[in-house]
């Protein structure tokens, strides 16, 4: 299959395109509910703070000119990069890139992709492992010389974005399932509860 046919093609869940090869990703209730949390809480504080957009799988991108098509679980892009946006692929790196590691994409998420957003320009990478066994999440955002670089989370368990100013991650979020966290009380945490109920007021 081309790259070409690969954008047209109409599949469900997620695939990719990797030197001309095409592959299905597996997708379990646990990553997809790690995924979905996510998505709310950095769609609406992206929306409310006007920093850009997030996509989410199985949105493609196109990191490089000819490269592999990747279908990231969640991608950010920063207004001023918005032009990358196509209809059918993200064309061009975006500036966060998020990826849920199943079983079977250990290697690929950790290594593969690593390399290829390192080298595309990716700003920030996030790797949730929700894997039982490895359990965690590692944070990349670059540095001067162009390489990502692991990011510390604080004494609290928390993360700081660099590319989302004012936006932070409680790692507990990432692993409650019974009940699943709210996404609201999570960004009426992060931004306030009344910049919050503002902030939504206005675009109703």
């Amino acid at each position: 299959m081309s790259a070409e046919e690969f954008l047209r093609w109409e599949h469900l869940g997620i695939a990719e395109w990797v030197n001309g090869e095409v592959s299905i990703m597996a997708v379990t209730n646990e990553h997809q509910r790690i995924v979905d949390f996510l998505n709310r809480l950095l769609g609406i504080f992206v929306q409310i703070s006007g920093l850009g957009i997030v996509r989410s799988a199985p949105y493609a991108m196109r990191a490089v000119p000819g490269g592999n098509i990747r279908e990231p679980d969640l991608t950010f892009v920063a207004t001023a990069h918005l032009e990358r946006v196509r209809r059918e692929v993200l064309d061009g790196p975006a500036d966060l890139v998020v990826e849920v590691v199943s079983e079977e994409s250990v290697a690929r998420d950790y290594d593969d992709k690593f390399a290829e957003y390192q080298d595309a320009g990716v700003q920030e990478y996030w790797i949730i492992d929700p894997c039982p066994n490895r359990r965690r999440a590692s944070f990349f955002q670059r540095d001067a010389h162009g390489r990502l670089q692991p990011a510390l989370v604080d004494a609290n368990n928390v993360y700081r974005s660099s590319v989302l100013p004012g936006f932070w991650l409680k790692l507990e979020w990432l692993w409650q399932a019974d009940p699943e966290p709210d996404a609201l009380a999570a960004l009426a945490e992060i931004v306030g509860e009344e910049k919050l109920i503002a902030a939504l007021r206005t675009r109703q």
